[in-house]
Order: structure tokens, then sequence, then C-alpha cells
């Protein structure tokens, strides 16, 4: 299978660089990526995706566009308020390439169809809002050995990581051992979150996704990218194989997804 005139006219730019050429295009085309939640970090990685050329892109997201959301979450827009967000997502990001193929799941992650889900694709984006959700999706993809990219938001300041105990490398648990208290830490809609702070993170979401699949750069595998958006400052910090972590550790605790994750919304 090669690339048509009509994709090489529209990939132009990428291909043209040496990482990537026309059989990184390929890859691209043949790559399945997860978005969990189509919100304020799904929206700017899912159109990045979808610009790129990865040819397959699952939406899950249980919620409707509310007006409230559309400050960050720019995949959907005012027409589309009331609309389930994974169907606002699947007509944005097929208007930008209608040569991707959209997969849209109108329903939460839970214990029961999180696996199944997350081995369908290659690579899981974590878009949610709570601890429980980014706690299960880290688990069910410890045993789906699948790659995760995991960001969050707080106010001003982003985190960003790349998980993947498959390869050796640390997991969410060996950072986070386990959620803190339910209502100890408030989400975006209790605490706020500035609006580009969701773009900036879901943007650097897609990059180190599209990284993976063209097996390019350096990986977040075992370091923590935090972004402070007032001081405009990156800084990496070391994110060490914990050999007590209950999941991935020497003598793992959980062995599957039958604890009780209480998830709520995503972001």
């Amino acid at each position: 299978m090669e690339l048509t005139e009509q994709q090489i006219q529209r990939y132009s730019r990428q291909i043209i660089l040496s990482e990537v050429g026309g059989k990184g295009q390929m890859k691209l085309s043949k790559a399945k990526v997860l978005l969990i939640g189509a919100g304020g970090l799904g929206s700017p990685a899912g159109l990045y995706l979808a610009a790129a050329g990865v040819g397959t892109i699952g939406l899950i997201d249980g919620d409707v566009v509310d007006l409230s959301n559309l400050q960050r979450q720019i995949l959907h827009s005012t027409a589309t308020v009331g609309m389930p967000k994974v169907e606002s997502g699947r007509k944005t990001l097929t208007a930008i390439n209608p040569e991707i193929t959209v997969k849209t799941y109108h329903q939460n992650v839970d214990s029961e169809n999180i696996l199944p889900l997350v081995s369908q694709f290659d690579i899981v984006l974590d878009g949610s809002d709570n601890f429980a959700t980014r706690f299960l999706v880290n688990d069910a993809c410890f045993f789906a050995k699948k790659t995760l990219i995991s960001a969050s938001m707080f106010r001003f300041e982003g985190q960003l990581a790349t998980i993947k105990p498959h390869a050796g490398c640390p997991c969410y648990r060996c950072l986070y051992p386990e959620p803190p208290p339910a209502g100890l830490v408030p989400n975006c809609q209790e605490a706020g979150v500035l609006g580009v702070l969701a773009g900036t993170m879901g943007i650097l979401q897609a990059s180190e996704a599209i990284k993976e699949i063209l097996g390019i750069g350096e990986t977040l595998a075992d370091r923590l990218l935090i972004y402070d958006a007032l001081e405009m400052k990156f800084r990496k910090v070391r994110r060490p194989k914990d050999p007590t972590c209950p999941l991935c550790g020497e003598n793992p605790k959980i062995k599957d997804l039958s604890m009780d994750y209480v998830v709520n919304c995503t972001i």
C-alpha cells in the first residue's frame, strides 16, 4: 500500500521531514489512538492527531456539550451545545480529515468496558479530570500492554508522562501508588483552569503519541514533564520505577480490575 497523490499533498510538510518520510506517514495512517475524554485535553490532541493523518481515532466520553465547555474544549462549538461530545468531536475531526476513521463511544469508562476498549488501540491518551479514572486507565493499559500518555491540569499548571511498564518503564502508580481520598483534591470544575493550558497539554500529548508511533525522539517514559503557564517554565523530573509498586512491582497486589474505581467527570 502506498500513499495517494492527495495524501502526499495533504501531508507534504511532514513527509519532507527525514524523521517521518513516506514510511512514517504510512505508520501514522495505520495507527490507532484512543482518547479518554473528548474535553479540554482530548480536543487539541484529537485535532492534531487527525490533521497528522493518524488513521483511527477513538473517542470515549459519556457527556454532552455544555456552554461552559467552550472556553477550552475546542472540538465543540456553540452549534453543538447539547450534542454528545463524541458526536460533536467526530464531526469536527472528519471535517478536518475525511480520510481518517473516528470511532465513538458515548459512555463513561468503567472496570468492565475499559479492557476490551483499550485492547483495540495501539496508544491511549488519558484526558480525564479525576484520579479514579486515571488509575483505572493506567491499570487497564498495564494489563493490555498498551502505551499510555497521561496529562493533567490544575489552574495554571500541567503535567505530562508517557507510561510504558510493558517496556520496563514505571507505571502511573510508581508515582502515585493510590488515589487520594475523595474530595481532597478539587477537579477543574471546582478549582478552575486556564483554557489555553488545555491546548498546551493536549498538543504535547499528541506530540508524544506521534513520536511513539514513529519511534523517534526522546521518550517521557521515565520522566514527568511539568509546565507552569504563569512562569512560562517547563521542567522534567525523574520518575523512577518503584520496586514496591502495587501494580508493576516485584510483588504486585493488584492482579485485575476488580477493585472499586469511582469514576465521575472528564475535562
